[in-house]
């Protein structure tokens, strides 16, 4: 194991000077985020922040205001109310798709509300951005969508199989959909990070700890962004792409952010992996490998990947599987406070 490059996930760029570009869900830690990159780098004709919380919108307009950013929009809406993603979706250029119900535990205990936001609110975006002729849609997935054992998991397995057999359904020259899968997040509101800081802000005698072997995939929100932008750039339509981040124990993280403090072992919560998963060895038949970054190539007959081999690509072994504790990179000490200087900027 070695210590893990931050690798700046830069490559390709894509020009959205001009460009119309909706986020779903944009109100979250990682539309938030987007909002600020592409305002600092592009010149969008519109930014359009999609979300169903009047609170979160007003706050995020007094940091992003319309006279400011005369490109921004800020549209009330629910991934489950189609029409109204129609409306939002009008002479737009790109979508990415960020609006989920996120919380393992919620989902485990509210079934249907997850279902109706992450499967049906999937299909809902998906019919929208056929009808309204999107040129490009990224959908955000998760870890826990590969070999999924809570049901948050699989309504992202079940969301990334339709983004994903989408592209048999929007035709020639319709819209392209493509799928990222990325761990936990350093700087989003649901990683254990903030929980973490504020406890020991509070004076905390003890961090809680699920499971002193749990390990998991992460990645910085900064990185996140620059992922999604990438992709966007390269896709086809049909991949699922998997970025070559770092893996760490969930103690190292405590200890980074409290050191010295003791932990208190609480136990897994419904629903909760002890590692996580990213490319199943199922899927490793299918799998590109780039110097940056996996791609999961679609079983479907529309697939054409001559361009990634084409510059570079190479399958992985057929027994190839990326797991958060067989990885072979590692947040060392450096790492995690570079992480760490970015969730405070």
């Amino acid at each position: 194991m070695m210590p893990a490059p931050l690798r700046p996930f830069d490559s390709p760029t894509v020009d959205l000077d001009g460009k119309d570009l909706l986020i779903t869900g944009g109100t979250g830690s990682f539309g938030r985020a987007l909002v600020k990159a592409v305002l600092a780098r592009y010149a969008p004709r519109r930014l359009i922040v999609f979300s169903r919380d009047e609170q979160k919108q007003y706050e995020m307009e007094r940091q992003f205001s319309i006279k400011a950013h005369p490109c921004m929009r800020y549209f009330i809406g629910d991934v489950r109310d189609m029409d109204r993603l129609e409306l939002a979706m009008r002479d737009v250029d790109y979508v990415v798709h960020a609006a989920a119900l996120k919380h393992v535990p919620t989902a485990e205990y509210n079934p249907f509300e997850c279902i109706h936001t992450n499967v049906m609110g999937a299909e809902n975006v998906v019919k929208a951005a056929i009808r309204c002729n999107i040129d490009k849609v990224v959908a955000l997935s998760t870890d826990k969508a590969a070999s999924p054992i809570n049901l948050y998991g699989a309504s992202k397995l079940a969301s990334d199989k339709i983004f994903v057999a989408a592209n048999n359904l929007s035709g020639r020259g319709g819209p392209r959909f493509s799928v990222v899968r990325y761990g936990n997040v350093f700087g989003s509101r649901g990683s254990v990070v903030p929980l973490f800081r504020e406890m020991v802000a509070e004076g905390a005698k003890s961090l809680p700890i699920t499971d002193l072997r749990m390990t998991r995939f992460w990645i910085g929100l900064p990185q996140g962004v620059n992922f999604v932008l990438s992709s966007l750039a390269m896709m086809q339509g049909g991949e699922i792409f998997v970025p070559k981040i770092p893996s760490t124990h969930i103690t190292d993280i405590a200890q980074a952010i409290g050191p010295g403090l003791p932990t208190e072992v609480i136990g897994i919560r419904p629903g909760e992996k002890l590692h996580e998963v990213m490319i199943t060895i199922d899927d490793a038949r299918n799998t590109l490998a780039l110097e940056d970054r996996y791609v999961i190539e679609p079983a479907h007959a529309f697939w054409d990947g001559g361009n990634y081999t084409a510059n570079g690509a190479a399958p992985v072994a057929e027994d190839f599987q990326y797991a958060s504790d067989t990885n072979d990179e590692w947040l060392d000490a450096e790492g995690m406070e570079a992480m760490m200087r970015e969730v405070e900027n």
